[in-house]
């Protein structure tokens, strides 16, 4: 789980980027990034519990 928040971190950097460059524009940037943010919290989440239980 880790990792996929490790790369979950890297697409959002990743969609920034797109916006900037105006790769993509504002509305779907909002909606992607919308999806990134809450699978980070989640990964987040999980990442923190599994370490709790250890």
């Amino acid at each position: 789980m880790s990792i996929a928040l490790k790369e979950a971190n890297e697409t959002e950097y990743w969609l920034q980027l797109l916006k900037d460059s105006e790769y993509i524009s504002e509305q779907n940037f909002k909606s992607i990034h919308n999806d990134s943010v809450e699978l980070i919290k989640l990964l987040v989440s999980i990442v923190k519990s599994s370490k709790i239980n250890k």
